[in-house]
């Protein structure tokens, strides 16, 4: 006599010529079967709310709106949608991301990291666009360009909330910067905010553009090492002046870009679109044949390692290190301080009121706007 089956087995029925989708149809269905530890098969049924969820996630792309939807149930049904990869899909993706970022703004996304992946940018450009509320973009080594869509985007009202601009290394010039102070000069929108500001390895950047910064009143840090200064003198003197910063003599930790990651609900999202990316430019099966064809005719490749940009290098050590921080107020119930001490700082600041009051001057007339400023402006 046979023994019984063993306790604790599972078995799976399967119909001749059942398809594996047919399978997972079934095991995703209202109920869950498990056997008892006498054997015997026990069902139960899914709670509700994970079959409402799981139906909607699977829909994502057909809602209308989520404004006033409670927001504990909004970020699970994110996350359903995202463990599908609905928002990595083509059109649907992005209407879908649409909804969550009308309704929770800042809570889908307040942090974006795209140092380096221009890649990602070119192919989801329309999906970086509509996350609202951004307190923080890293758009390092990304190599824009002054007429990119995506710097234009920057002056609009959904990033007026962004505090941190990480800008190093974009190929920007003096045109590039008045596009994007043009809202703030005039208007009073765009990045208004902005406390932190990173320009380095920018050599087109030239003593003209630097006074286009001028207008952001609120900069606590700012970084324009590797610009293609001429006068760096002077340039440093009307930062110190008009903005109140302080040149600092070692680097600071603020432009440090590890500190800067993406946060928020869409973390595995943005991964989800680089790894589409990556798969894409992957190398084809025959590329070793092809280099060892290369390699059997003497040819080298044309591209064999890493090119760096010489120029930013010598406009760096050039320039030196050009970052500046705002100093903080100093307490006031600090103790006096001696009367030469006192003497001497009411000397420097007669002589920086004096020197704001020149500058003031000598700007005044560069501040009115050309007919390419009220073109830019018309275009918002």
């Amino acid at each position: 006599m046979s023994a019984g089956p063993p306790k604790g087995f599972s078995v799976e029925l399967r119909l001749s010529g059942e398809d594996e989708g047919a399978r997972r149809r079934q095991r995703s269905g209202p109920f869950v079967f498990t056997y008892t530890a006498e054997g015997s098969l026990r069902y139960s049924a899914k709670p509700l709310f994970g079959l409402a969820l799981a139906y909607v996630a699977a829909r994502v792309e057909r809602l209308d709106s989520l404004v006033g939807f409670p927001e504990p149930v909004a970020e699970q049904l994110f996350a359903a949608a995202e463990a599908r990869r609905k928002f990595a899909e083509p059109g649907d993706g992005l209407r879908a991301l649409r909804t969550f970022t009308r309704a929770y703004g800042a809570r889908v996304l307040r942090a974006l990291c795209l140092r380096g992946r221009y890649l990602v940018i070119s192919e989801k450009l329309e999906e970086i666009k509509s996350f609202r509320e951004l307190t923080c973009l890293d758009l390092s080594c990304c190599k824009l360009g002054d007429e990119h869509e995506l710097l234009e985007h920057l002056t609009k009202e959904a990033l007026s909330s962004v505090t941190r601009l990480l800008l190093k290394d974009n190929c920007l010039s003096d045109a590039g910067l008045r596009k994007m102070t043009a809202p703030v000069r005039v208007m009073k929108r765009g990045l208004e905010n902005l406390s932190v500001l990173d320009l380095s390895c920018n050599p087109k950047i030239t003593d003209v553009g630097i006074g286009y910064l001028l207008s952001f009143r609120k900069l606590n840090c700012l970084d324009i090492s590797g610009t293609g200064l001429k006068d760096v003198k002077a340039v440093v003197q009307r930062i110190e002046v008009q903005l109140g910063l302080v040149h600092s003599k070692v680097p600071l930790k603020e432009f440090d870009h590890s500190t800067c990651k993406t946060e928020g609900w869409a973390e595995q999202t943005i991964l989800q679109w680089e790894q589409l990316v990556m798969e894409a430019i992957k190398p084809k099966k025959n590329l070793q044949c092809r280099r060892a064809a290369r390699h059997f005719y003497g040819k080298r490749c044309r591209i064999e390692e890493q090119v760096t940009c010489t120029l930013v290098e010598v406009e760096t050590k050039a320039t030196g290190n050009l970052q500046f921080y705002k100093e903080k107020t100093q307490n006031c119930h600090a103790p006096l301080l001696k009367k030469e001490a006192a003497v001497s700082h009411e000397l420097k600041k007669n002589k920086k009121r004096v020197l704001a009051e020149q500058e003031t001057e000598r700007t005044s007339k560069h501040m009115c706007l050309t007919m390419e400023d009220w073109d830019l402006l018309n275009s918002y």
